[in-house]
């Protein structure tokens, strides 16, 4: 629920934060200062002059002092012409161009307020007076590049991060609160453990995987396509391009080009037009990256006639797909340009659509929890009904899905939320976000109804009556992505993988170099039994060893010295104990294969 007086006090706060900035930067050209969440945000063109985060503490400092004199917000109205006149007098370049839209849009009057003698055009709310707001209860974090209305052809702005909360407790609470996250940021840990990197060299946003996080991920693959063909899937590969006339079909060229890369020409078309050749468009080969993989799934199921006796189809597949995402919306693995989806698509009859879409929804939950995830939220995407034409298809197609979806959640007992306005061009969804042990959100799982894609392609199947239908297909994916999905591992275990999840699952050190030639026989005796091994026998002391085992966070570590030589009883030291225990290796090969077997 929105704490709507908090939101009046973070709105406020971000023009006495401009208020202050004024002072100190009497050149600074201001844009937009919302409400974000825990904060507040302000995007400002402060011209030649250089602002890094070391400012903030004088910012912060600027708006303590106007704060310790009690200020009114006041509010004042003007036409909207007046209000472009005098914008445009005071060579306010960001604010004169909202008012344009603005007019544009059909209004007459907008509102100012002014705190501080800071005037700011604004809607509101805002706090009736600045003694609302309790001492240390806001905090200046960060300084970002931001683009004037997200757009990279417009000037970069200088956009700087405050958090806000009712009192200084709150805020402190979740300042420890971030510190945690901070030793959790999976970039982070990604390059301690060696698991995955990102050059620029190679290119922003593509995720290229050391050894360990290779393993991580064959790991879950193997768990994955093992639960798939366990669940009635069968398994397809698609490639990485297709004909730009396979999506313009699709309808992805049209309604979805802005996250596609550019075309590739190629072969002896592109040559003819780099000879200044005339090339008729019949004959160019222009292909696209992959976006999605749904329409390689609907040509596989085209190449031949399908019976009702051949539906359901549930075709899986981890295709590596590519989306142009813009530079500064790129977070390590959770937001990347290229990335792997544990993709499948269901073709069914109308009558089948219940209970497959309930198969998905258990199956999700199943995946959640064999990865250690217990709670998690539902959002039903809905179309926006005010804005159809950004949607295909038709009415009818729309009313069905999105009744028999609500349906589901609730026969299914889904925690769920409506979102009007976030369902997919081509039909409603279910997305899914699970929950972390510090209780933040992440959209992983979908689940999606197209009626676009059969309709579109001409997808048929011959009835029970011997008649031509229209099949319906779903779009799901568990994981979301393996890249999201191992960087929320990441930061949910803190990089301390339950035992069948870490890529390393023993860590043998030896004592000295005597010890090494056994340290290796006994990584061999492990490796029979399946288990991930790594032996240390560097040249370097015990204790700097088991320190650097620690940090690598293996499950076990075994140390190797004369005692532990040709006995069969093993030293164990488990994750996060100071101290040793003894157990039989056979014992131990067993407690570690449970551990596998129970998903812990």
């Amino acid at each position: 629920m929105i704490d709507e007086n908090l939101e009046k006090k973070r709105h406020s706060l971000s023009h006495i934060m401009a208020a202050a900035i004024k002072e100190l930067y009497p050149e600074a050209e201001f844009a937009i200062g919302p409400v974000v969440e825990n904060g507040f945000y302000y995007d400002i063109d402060f011209a030649e002059t250089k602002v890094s985060e070391d400012d903030l503490k004088t910012i912060e400092k600027k708006m303590k002092h106007l704060l310790k004199n009690n200020a009114k917000m006041e509010m004042s109205e003007k036409s909207i012409d007046e209000a472009i006149k005098e914008e445009e007098k005071n060579k306010a370049i960001y604010k004169k161009e909202l008012l344009d839209d603005l007019k544009e849009e059909g209004e007459k009057q907008v509102s100012y307020y002014e705190i501080y003698g800071f005037k700011d055009l604004c809607r509101g709310p805002h706090i009736e007076e600045t003694k609302e707001i309790e001492a240390g209860s806001f905090s200046l974090q960060k300084i970002a590049g931001a683009y004037w209305r997200g757009d990279e052809t417009n000037k970069m702005l200088t956009r700087i991060y405050g958090l806000a909360f009712n009192t200084k407790a709150e805020l402190e609470s979740h300042l420890k609160f971030l510190k945690e996250a901070e030793k959790r940021d999976h970039r982070k840990i990604g390059k301690e453990q060696e698991l995955f990197m990102i050059d620029p060299m190679v290119g922003l946003g593509l995720a290229m995987w050391q050894p360990k996080g290779a393993l991580l991920w064959r790991i879950m693959e193997e768990f994955w396509y093992k639960e798939h063909l366990r669940g009635g899937y069968e398994l397809v590969r698609t490639p990485h391009i297709g004909s730009r006339k396979l999506w313009e079909t699709s309808g992805h060229w049209g309604f979805y080009s802005d996250s596609m890369y550019p075309t590739i020409e190629v072969g002896q078309t592109l040559k003819a037009a780099q000879e200044g050749q005339e090339v008729d468009k019949e004959s160019k080969e222009e292909y696209l990256l992959k976006p999605m993989n749904c329409p390689f799934h609907v040509m596989l199921y085209n190449n031949k006639p399908r019976s009702y006796r051949d539906l359901p189809v549930r075709w899986a597949e981890t295709g590596t797909v590519y989306r142009y995402e813009k530079h500064g919306e790129l977070s390590g693995l959770t937001r990347v340009r290229g990335f792997t989806q544990d993709d499948a698509h269901i073709i069914c009859t109308k009558e089948m659509v219940k209970d497959e879409l309930k198969r998905v929804a258990r199956f999700i939950a199943f995946i959640f929890e064999s990865f250690g995830f217990r709670e998690y939220k539902v959002y039903l995407s809905l179309r926006d009904p005010k804005n159809k034409e950004k949607y295909a298809g038709n009415d009818e197609g729309w009313d069905f899905t999105q009744k028999v979806l609500k349906e589901v959640a609730d026969e299914e007992n889904l925690d769920y939320t409506v979102e009007e306005g976030e369902a997919a061009f081509y039909g409603p969804k279910l997305d899914y976000k699970i929950k972390d042990c510090l209780g933040r959100e992440w959209q992983c799982s979908t689940l999606q109804f197209d009626f676009n894609l059969p309709e579109r392609f001409d997808m048929t199947f011959v009835n029970d009556k011997g008649e031509k239908e229209r099949p319906y297909m779903l779009h799901r994916a568990l994981f979301g992505s393996f890249e999201r999905f191992i960087g929320v591992l990441i930061e949910h275990y803190e990089g301390a993988f339950p035992v069948w999840l870490s890529p390393t699952q023993v860590k043998i050190i030896s004592v000295g170099e005597a010890h090494r030639e056994y340290c290796e026989k006994l990584a061999d005796e492990f490796r029979a039994q399946d288990i991930r091994v790594e032996v240390d026998s560097e040249d370097e002391t015990v204790s700097s060893k088991i320190r650097k085992a620690t940090s690598e966070k293996a499950p076990y570590m075994l140390v190797v010295g004369d005692k532990e030589m040709g006995g069969s009883v093993l030293a164990v030291r488990d994750r996060g104990q100071r101290e040793s225990r003894e157990i039989e290796k056979e014992e131990f090969f067993k407690e570690i294969e449970e551990k596998v077997k129970l998903k812990q």
